[in-house]
């Protein structure tokens, strides 16, 4: 039996089931903008938002109306992708690399819908959005649309563990 110790083995696939839980979500984005022309979440913005921290800026009246920086689309998906697996190695911290053998849906979506507060406490009121997206024109749609992707997210979670589960038993 495992130790329920960190190895460099579950690292990798923490940072993997990350990789595939983010990628999970932005299929999602792309079926509802095929499906219902819904606009994906902007990692642009993301992007332009910590490429303006080196300048002591870090609060924005309107994240879309400051200047663009060179790099912001490039910085924003790599963080995108970078927080991905830092929640997904939230997950197995938490939950111990025992979750990488045998998933299980629950922890995956706690901790997928319990993400949600960064958006909605430091990003989009760093972004001029309001906490909770209270200042932009449907507060409602919006954290409902937040909640929607973290959920996608924590299911990609699962989905994911799963997946490389399976590639490594296939190949055991």
């Amino acid at each position: 039996m495992r130790s329920t110790t960190i190895e460099l083995v579950d690292v990798m696939l923490a940072i993997a089931v990350g990789l595939g839980a983010t990628f999970v979500m932005d299929l999602w984005a792309v079926l509802l903008k095929r499906a219902f022309n819904a606009q994906p979440p902007n990692y642009c913005f993301v992007g332009r938002w910590l490429c303006y921290m080196p300048d002591g800026i870090f609060r924005h009246a309107s994240i879309a109306a400051a200047p663009q920086k060179r790099a912001e689309c490039a910085v924003g998906w790599i963080a995108h992708y970078a927080t991905g697996v830092v929640y997904a190695l939230t997950l197995v911290l938490v939950t111990t690399p025992r979750w990488l053998q045998d998933p299980t849906l629950l922890p995956a979506m706690v901790l997928g819908l319990a993400t949600v507060v960064v958006p909605f406490f430091v990003m989009q009121p760093s972004f001029g959005l309001g906490a909770a997206a209270s200042n932009t024109p449907n507060p409602t749609q919006a954290r409902l649309r937040s909640l929607m992707y973290h959920a996608v997210f924590g299911l990609g979670l699962y989905i994911s563990a799963l997946a490389i589960g399976l590639v490594f038993k296939a190949h055991a």
